[in-house]
């Protein structure tokens, strides 16, 4: 993952592929397990490939996650490997939460990304 790329897919009005994500944990249990996944997921996805940008912020209590992909097919291979595969089978028991994703030329801004989750986003 490089600053550079995501900036150049972008001068180019290349599209790439927004994930959002937004999570809240369970408990301080949940908080602790949702920690212990978030991490070593997140170590992931910047070295994953086609991955153009990594970025995560907690926005009303929510833990948020917006990756930029080459394409859906990268962010599908990424979730579904590796440590993120691991989160996804304890999810339910520790968060519950919603994820977006859509096709696009730009970045949204972390007031969008939330924002696009409340009205948008699918529960997980």
């Amino acid at each position: 993952m490089n600053a550079d790329a995501m900036k150049a897919w972008m001068s180019e009005g290349r599209e790439f592929y927004v994930s959002i994500t937004g999570l809240k944990p369970k408990g301080i249990f949940g908080f602790i397990q949702f920690l212990r996944h978030a991490v070593p997921s997140k170590i992931q996805a910047e070295s994953a490939p086609g991955i153009l940008f990594v970025g995560v912020k907690k926005i009303n209590g929510i833990q948020h996650t917006l990756t930029a992909w080459e394409s859906e097919a990268h962010m599908k291979k990424y979730i579904y490997s590796g440590p993120h595969r691991l989160a996804i089978k304890v999810f339910r028991k520790i968060a519950s939460g919603k994820t977006f994703g859509f096709v696009s030329k730009t970045l949204p801004s972390w007031d969008e990304v939330h924002e696009l989750w409340k009205e948008k986003g699918r529960e997980v």
